[in-house]
């Protein structure tokens, strides 16, 4: 298991890189930030200026909304350092884990993955921060491809909690884990997903992406509504409830049908339900209803469940100030 305070590298000082070493500092770990691009003196130190600057901003906005006091913001700053192209090999044989984030181009990755694996020490983790580059596309530059996973961070990535592991058909199980063990020591909650286009988040939100812009288009609503509907009711929900956790709520049935109509009344195929859908109401799996769906509820006290649930409701009424007492005998 990766001790809690080992060295982290970025490879790439750019918006990800940066984002990676607040969290990474945040939480107590040393970052080398590593310019991994041949370039003057000059150039760099603007570059290495201007990264430090942003994580300082950073730093000090996350003082201003309450997440560390105004004391605390140099000591976290100092455990980042921007290192130059020259310096890369020191940076990364000292980095336990090391996350690539160069530009999204196939070539430039595997280049600098392939470079970066040969400079690392051999027993560091090797995570590329792809957000559209699948893991085997990539992994065969790797020196040791055993080691070598993507980890997909939303940003802001020192806020969003998320971090999506996607595994290559190399990668060893035991390095998954252990990627995990680490992002979860620093307050993130990494999820495992296969190696496919879009991953879980970016797969769904481009969908209600999509849809939230045809809306606009087709005149449903105004932006400003539907945003404030996405807000107080969609983001409202899901925010709470999985969306998978939802259907089951539900039950299974109520997505069906209304998928069917929705088909129907809008012309449009991207509304039918997947077959699972349709698999999982023939086998009884409807979800509280019946205790099945597609999570497991035969060994819950439901009742109980939906109470947490209704509780963490409220808690988001609280946070957006729209609780109210209840009126009695008309005050």
């Amino acid at each position: 298991m990766i001790a809690s305070r080992d060295k982290i590298a970025a490879l790439g000082a750019g918006r990800m890189g940066r984002g990676i070493a607040v969290a990474f500092a945040y939480a107590g770990h040393d970052v080398a930030v590593i310019d991994f691009k041949p370039r003057d003196a000059a150039a760099f130190d603007k570059l290495a200026t201007d990264a430090l600057g942003e994580v300082r901003a950073t730093l000090q906005t996350l003082a201003r909304v309450g997440m560390m006091s105004g004391d605390e913001i140099e000591p976290v700053l100092a455990r980042v350092r921007v290192v130059p192209d020259s310096a890369a090999a020191s940076a990364l044989q000292d980095a336990a884990i090391v996350f690539e984030g160069v530009p999204e181009v196939v070539a430039a990755k595997r280049e600098a993955l392939a470079r970066a694996s040969k400079m690392a020490a051999p027993e560091a983790i090797i995570a590329s921060t792809t957000s559209t580059i699948l893991v085997d596309d990539i992994s065969s530059a790797v020196d040791r491809p055993e080691r070598f996973l993507n980890a997909h961070w939303l940003n802001p990535a020192y806020l969003v909690p998320l971090v999506e592991l996607s595994p290559g058909a190399a990668t060893d199980a035991s390095v998954t884990a252990r990627l995990k063990t680490i992002l979860e020591s620093i307050g993130k909650v990494p999820v495992v997903c296969a190696a496919t286009p879009g991953y879980i988040v970016p797969r769904i939100q481009a969908l209600a992406m999509n849809e939230a812009a045809r809306m606009v288009e087709e005149g449903v609503a105004s932006a400003d509504e539907i945003d404030k509907a996405i807000k107080y009711g969609f983001g409202f929900r899901f925010a709470v409830l999985g969306l998978l956790e939802f259907i089951d709520w539900g039950g299974g049935d109520i997505l069906h049908y209304a998928s069917r109509y929705l088909t129907g009344a809008l012309g449009s195929e991207r509304y039918a339900a997947p077959e699972i859908i349709g698999r999982n109401m023939a086998e009884g799996r409807i979800g509280l209803s019946t205790r099945q769906g597609f999570l497991d509820y035969s060994t819950m006290d439901v009742d109980a469940y939906r109470e947490a649930r209704l509780k963490a409701f409220v808690d988001l009424l609280k946070h957006f100030e729209l609780a109210r007492k209840p009126v009695v005998d008309g005050k």
